[in-house]
């Protein structure tokens, strides 16, 4: 009998309980995988509070998570591109990867590139191919932009600060502390600004001799929108991809966009940029391929047990860690 992180009732980390749980033969079209890393993400402490965003949460008992690498045990009738013993990925939905062992849906999962380190993928899987779409499709960002990368020192900032520094952007950082500020300028992003002692509008300013950024990636949500607003060029881009401080208020089309200068604001996610099987092998192929360049760095600074994965969600959801965690079953 394997066993996971299983919750009987949503709620805070301790909801999570180390226990038994049996899984089926793989159906048809699926395959079985024994996790050899799992990816831990701000959305999953979303998922094991109640939240069903930014993917619906199934009924309890249920197990979260949706990064995973391992190892094909078992393949279901109907699949024939994934063989026993192959590493493979996923970095989306269905939930279930804080497991030891899963069943998962052939047409999402990935073919792991030979010589790519199983945890270095597992940390940056999701949050790299969320890059990419953030960088390249959402906005596409070009040599010169001055762009806005909030949480710089996350682990999703620290992604987009490296990729957009080699995608020739200068990038203003915003963090909470001067030891993040230190970490996200370690990544690339050329000012860092902490949000309690200086005023980021004013810094993109200064940087942009008053045009404003052609991109903000705002994933802090109600506490900086408006000043997310006020940050940007004419017909500048806002791509509002998370909430930590909450959902922000709603956006007056006229005023919040209209006079600030044809603003365009956006919520994009994930499952939408690689709906098409096309499109999740593009965009994580281009990762795959960014990893082995160096471009990228995973910043792995926090390792768990995946039997202590309450403690790693009591430390992300403290505003304290720096760079990404991964768990080991």
């Amino acid at each position: 009998m394997s066993k996971a992180q299983v919750i009987h009732s949503l709620g805070p980390p301790d909801a999570m309980r180390w226990q038994d749980w049996p899984v089926p033969d793989p159906a048809p079209g699926e395959v079985r995988i024994r996790h050899t890393a799992v990816g831990v993400n701000f959305a999953d402490t979303y998922h094991r509070g109640g939240v069903s965003h930014p993917w619906p949460v199934p009924p309890c008992p249920v197990v979260i998570g949706f990064e995973g690498v391992g190892i094909v045990e078992g393949v279901g009738d109907d699949v024939a591109d994934f063989q026993i013993g192959e590493r493979v990925a996923y970095g989306i939905p269905p939930l279930g990867s804080y497991s030891e062992v899963r069943n998962y849906p052939a047409d999402k999962l990935l073919h792991l590139p030979d010589g790519l380190d199983e945890k270095v993928v597992a940390a940056l899987l999701m949050k790299g191919m969320t890059a990419h779409y953030l960088l390249h499709r959402t906005y596409a960002v070009k040599p010169g932009d001055t762009i806005v990368v909030h949480a710089a020192a996350g682990g999703m900032g620290l992604i987009l600060c490296q990729w957009a520094k080699a995608l020739g952007a200068t990038i203003v950082g915003t963090v909470s502390t001067e030891e993040k500020a230190e970490a996200a300028a370690s990544a690339g992003c050329h000012h860092p600004v902490v949000r309690s002692s200086e005023d980021f509008v004013a810094k993109v300013r200064e940087v942009t001799d008053g045009e404003g950024a052609a991109v903000v990636y705002e994933s802090i949500g109600k506490d900086t929108l408006q000043q997310s607003l006020d940050c940007l060029r004419p017909m500048g881009v806002c791509a509002a991809y998370g909430h930590v401080s909450g959902p922000p208020d709603p956006v007056d089309i006229i005023q919040d966009l209209g006079r600030r200068g044809s603003l365009f604001i956006t919520r994009p996610a994930i499952m939408h940029y690689v709906a098409k099987r096309a499109d999740l092998e593009w965009t994580a192929g281009d990762l795959f391929k960014a990893i082995q360049a160096g471009t990228l760095d995973a910043n792995i600074n926090y390792e768990y047990a995946l039997k202590d994965a309450v403690k790693a969600h009591k430390a992300i959801e403290s505003g304290t860690t720096l760079g990404a965690a991964v768990l080991i079953p």
